[in-house]
């Protein structure tokens, strides 16, 4: 008997799916070489796979019942992943407690409609995931009202006034010029131009707000199934994060020091636009320059979540797509010179935000990642995958094809890290570090880690 794991794809498991996801599939005698053994099996699945053009591991959830996630809640096997959901629970009510708007009325509603969409199979699917990114923008939205607490010890003092923290004004211009030499803020931003204006804009103002939504459909179109949900969770998990940091380490960005100089900061200083002034003249609105007044983190310079933003973007869409990963550093690089020429953020916020947005992704790639296979273009031709960094290093196709018989189903649910899935057997080495699902009907691109007990073929 083996200890394996596995990544779970099926909500209901049965042995008629079980019988039909292995078609044909005879045991060769064991005097065979294994390697033999292993290539004879990648290749009958290469064929079944021509004859199933759309793999079931692709398919979505559509059921409406809350039975079914009442059932898969008691037949999950409870890890400690699932203390996640307790942490995003606090900041959720934290935020909520401290924030003045919207009004009990309109906080019950919206906690009733998400807790309604957890219950119901066909949006929990959606939810789970992007639960840290939904805790993300409320713990952000209501940094306005934590700020305002420690502007004014008479106005809601949530924290007090001996807790409150300093903000930062020296020590970032101070390391700038310590590892750099130089403040290249300054210098970047001391030249204007209409046509440098644009192009800043464009990374900066445009390119970095909607650039989430099209990582996030490129994730489920031609990602491995489980790519959408790990994505998710490293862009939600890395903004909770810089937002911490910035809560408890504020600093002031260039535009304070080009404004007030080095003298110290209080809370009741407003946001600034800065360079994107220039933006607003141009076009004849007044879009960023009021935005950024009433922005909630006027001192959340580092680390910069622009930059955390185009980096883990390029990390994930690097891992899709390969070959065009310079065009994604080249755009990471655009936006950081696009911060720094309007007086947004030093140099040390953007590797700060960089080096978060790696440690998110790696963690991620490691864990939970699944691997792309490179003869598949989207994710419905998918009919297993692999998750994790391969432990020799080395990653070939034929690896997922080792010895192995199911030994038993159990029903599970994607609580541990947010899709709805079933475990299925099925399986390598687990020194291999990877695990695989058997083609059978998936309602969603799980993301929940199993361990079952396997025996030999």
């Amino acid at each position: 008997m083996t200890n394996k794991s596995y990544l779970a794809f099926l909500d209901r498991p049965s042995a008629d799916m079980m019988k039909t996801s292995l078609p044909g599939l005879s045991v060769l005698p064991s005097f065979i070489p294994h390697r033999v053994r292993r290539k004879w099996r990648a290749t009958r699945s290469r064929i079944r796979s021509r004859t199933s053009p759309t793999s079931s591991i692709a398919s979505l959830e559509t059921s409406f019942s809350p039975a079914d996630t009442l059932r898969s809640l008691r037949t999950h096997p409870w890890s400690i992943y699932d203390g996640q959901y307790l942490i995003l629970a606090i900041i959720a009510i934290f935020s909520l407690s401290v924030s003045d708007a919207p009004g009990p009325f309109a906080k019950t509603f919206v906690a009733a409609l998400l807790m309604t969409g957890l219950v119901l199979p066909i949006t929990r699917q959606f939810l789970l995931p992007f639960l840290p990114a939904l805790t993300w923008l409320l713990l952000f939205s209501s940094c306005k009202y934590v700020v305002l607490s420690f502007a004014c010890a008479t106005f809601r003092p949530y924290v007090p006034a001996d807790y409150r923290p300093a903000i930062w004004v020296r020590v970032l211009p101070a390391l700038e010029n310590i590892i750099y030499g130089a403040n290249l803020s300054n210098i970047l931003s001391a030249h204007k131009h209409v046509v440098l204006d644009l192009l800043a804009w464009i990374p900066y103002g445009v390119v970095h707000y909607v650039s989430p939504v099209v990582v996030s459909g490129a994730m489920f179109i031609w990602g491995p199934p489980g790519t959408l949900p790990i994505w998710a969770r490293a862009f939600g998990y890395m903004n909770i994060t810089a937002v911490m940091i910035q809560l408890i380490f504020p600093c002031s960005p260039p535009w304070y020091e080009n404004t007030y100089g080095l003298a110290p900061a209080n809370y009741s200083v407003a946001g600034d636009a800065a360079g994107l002034k220039a933006i607003d003249k141009l076009f004849g609105v007044d879009l960023y320059t009021s935005t950024f007044l009433a922005s909630p983190m006027v001192f959340g310079a580092f680390p910069s979540l622009h930059s955390g933003w185009a980096t883990l973007e390029t990390l994930f869409m690097g891992h899709l797509f390969p070959k065009l990963f310079p065009f994604y550093v080249c755009y990471t690089m655009w936006l950081w010179w696009s911060t720094m020429y309007f007086s947004h953020h030093y140099a040390v916020d953007l590797v700060a935000g960089s080096l978060l947005a790696g440690v998110a992704y790696f963690w991620a790639r490691a864990k939970f990642l699944p691997r792309v296979q490179p003869d598949k273009e989207f994710r419905w031709d998918y009919d297993y995958v692999e998750i994790g960094d391969p432990q020799d290093g080395a990653y070939t196709m034929l690896d997922i094809y080792e010895e192995f018989r199911p030994s038993s189903q159990s029903d599970s649910d994607e609580w541990t890290t947010g899709s709805s899935s079933s475990y299925s057997t099925g399986g390598r080495s687990p020194s291999a570090g990877s695990q695989s699902p058997i083609d059978a009907q998936s309602l969603w691109e799980g993301d929940t880690l199993a361990s079952d007990n396997e025996r030999e073929r």
